[in-house]
């Protein structure tokens, strides 16, 4: 008996093909009972920023020269996007449509038959469109230059300090002793404009007369230096006075200011 040998591609066994692999289970037909709601399916399409963004992406992703765009097919594909968009349910704006209605007009001009004469004498029924998709690629082009640009607050962060708050010093002038030589003969001639005849009179102290300079100073305000003399006392009140403000100005407990020459003087308590 002669068995007879299969013949290789032939009588083999076919192994099914596997159609989807399910939580590791392999089908290899399709179910009969297989539904699938209409709003399961969710198609994410490119976005683009108008008409012209979809046709210069049509463009670039087939590598046609812009300056001849075959707008036959350029046409059938946009019409395929916007009616893919239309399935979806997706909201057209207008200039898709208008773009849609101009890509129609410009493929029937193109399709007329047109003779020689009046080829030369009109333009290319593409020209307007093409000047405006280059006119958009050079935008787009220069928008992206500029995204890719650092941004400060994002890529750049500028370094603040605050300035220290400064605080000015008003520097008095300096009393020059003429200054208050002088002002002490204006209190002497002052001084000579009252006369009192006494029979007695009660001794001067300079340590008193210092004490009582520091009491009316107390408050801490600048004093006119005439204001310290009492010219009822007379020629000693006044020198009592001037030599207890001296001895004051020398132990730094009073200093005395004037703003310009030949200016009043002011006296005042120094800060401890």
């Amino acid at each position: 008996m002669t068995v007879a040998e299969p013949t290789p591609g032939v009588d083999e066994p076919r192994i099914p093909e596997q159609l989807a692999l399910v939580y590791g289970q392999s089908y290899t037909e399709m179910p009969v009972d297989l539904y699938i709601p209409p709003d399961a399916l969710e198609v994410f399409l490119d976005a683009f920023e108008g008409p012209l963004d979809l046709l210069l992406y049509l463009i670039r992703k087939q590598n046609i020269d812009i300056l001849d765009i075959p707008v036959a097919e350029i046409t059938r594909q946009y019409m395929g996007y916007v009616e893919l968009m239309k399935s979806v349910r997706l909201e057209l704006a207008a200039e898709y449509l208008v773009m849609a209605a101009m890509l129609a007009e410009i493929k029937s001009r193109m399709l007329l038959p047109r003779s020689a004469e009046a080829e030369q004498e009109e333009d290319d029924p593409r020209a307007e469109l093409i000047r405006r998709l280059q006119e958009y690629e050079r935008f787009k082009a220069a928008a992206e230059g500029l995204d890719g640009l650092s941004r400060v607050g994002r890529d750049i962060y500028v370094p603040q300090l605050d300035a220290p708050q400064a605080k000015v010093r008003k520097l008095l002038p300096d009393v020059a002793l003429e200054e208050v030589l002088m002002a002490m003969a204006e209190v002497m001639r002052r001084g000579d404009l009252f006369e009192s005849h006494q029979v007695s009179r009660e001794a001067l102290s300079t340590r008193e007369r210092m004490s009582e300079v520091l009491e009316r100073l107390k408050g801490g305000g600048f004093v006119p230096f005439v204001e310290l003399f009492t010219a009822e006392e007379g020629k000693l009140g006044v020198v009592v006075t001037f030599m207890a403000i001296l001895e004051l100005v020398k132990e730094s407990l009073v200093e005395l200011v004037q703003n310009e020459p030949f200016a009043a003087i002011h006296v005042r308590a120094r800060a401890e």
